[in-house]
């Protein structure tokens, strides 16, 4: 399935950060032929498919000087968002950090917006940074994240914002400290099938949108992002890449709750040591 050597080694083996974009997902016609069964699994099948489609189709001048950048893309599925029709739509996002770097919550709004040609975004969920085994998820670790979000709001880049996996306790200590308030909190109803009734009684009291979802608790682990860059691209150095961010959009028509677009941009740097 992967390229042997050629243009794409090259330019991964040169390359500082990878910037992918599988652009609307619903545009991807041949690409697109089963239905995966989980979140990882789509979003494994959409990394290896874009590498593919991508290093397929790159021309490399060896002459000229090796991008620190790399903008892997489905060209034929990328589609910008009408202006005319931007009111008719609702853009929302969650957005899973892979590092600990809180700015990296910047770049992904930033990047989403250019690739959808908007503004702002009218929702975006933060999916829990990850933490170190047997550590509980704070207050205190949420905050540079949920502060850096709050910025974006202030910018209006994003319209309202949300949590994911928080008990009552936490969404609680949230909310008290935080200055813009959390619009949403999903709920993932493998672990409970249920509603936690003091959280069902905190949100409706504050006005918070409980919603659910089906996620992994890390939907873009390092070992899975290596293994896809290796099968796609053979030969690669697949081991130096680590995947720093990944933002899931979708794009719906408010009026007719119909989705128009979704997709995954992800942001990957290579360490050198």
């Amino acid at each position: 399935m992967g390229t042997d050597s050629g243009r794409a080694r090259i330019l991964l083996d040169h390359a500082a950060t990878l910037n992918l974009q599988t652009g609307n997902l619903l545009n991807w016609g041949r690409l697109r032929k089963k239905c995966p069964s989980t979140p990882s699994e789509e979003l494994r099948d959409c990394i290896q498919k874009t590498l593919n489609e991508w290093s397929s189709k790159i021309s490399l001048d060896l002459n000229q000087e090796m991008p620190d950048v790399l903008e892997c893309t489905v060209d034929q599925a990328m589609e910008k968002i009408n202006p005319e029709e931007r009111e008719e739509l609702k853009v929302s996002a969650k957005l899973f950090i892979a590092g600990s770097n809180s700015s990296s919550i910047r770049d992904a709004v930033d990047m989403a917006c250019s690739a959808l040609g908007v503004a702002q975004l009218d929702s975006v969920i933060i999916a829990p940074p990850p933490i170190e085994d047997g550590i509980n998820l704070s207050l205190e670790y949420l905050q540079p994240y949920w502060g850096e979000l709050e910025n974006l709001v202030q910018h209006k880049k994003i319209v309202s914002i949300g949590t994911s996996d928080l008990d009552k306790t936490l969404l609680e200590q949230l909310y008290l400290w935080s200055q813009v308030k959390p619009h949403s909190n999903q709920v993932n109803l493998a672990s409970c099938c249920v509603m936690p009734p003091d959280l069902t009684a905190f949100a409706k009291q504050f006005d918070i949108q409980l919603l659910t979802h089906n996620d992994p608790k890390e939907l873009l682990c390092e070992a899975s992002f290596q293994e896809a860059l290796q099968e796609s691209i053979r030969n690669s150095r697949a081991h130096e890449w680590t995947p720093l961010w990944l933002l899931r959009y979708s794009v719906i028509v408010q009026t007719r709750g119909i989705i128009k677009s979704k997709g995954y941009i992800l942001q990957a740097k290579r360490n050198v040591s």
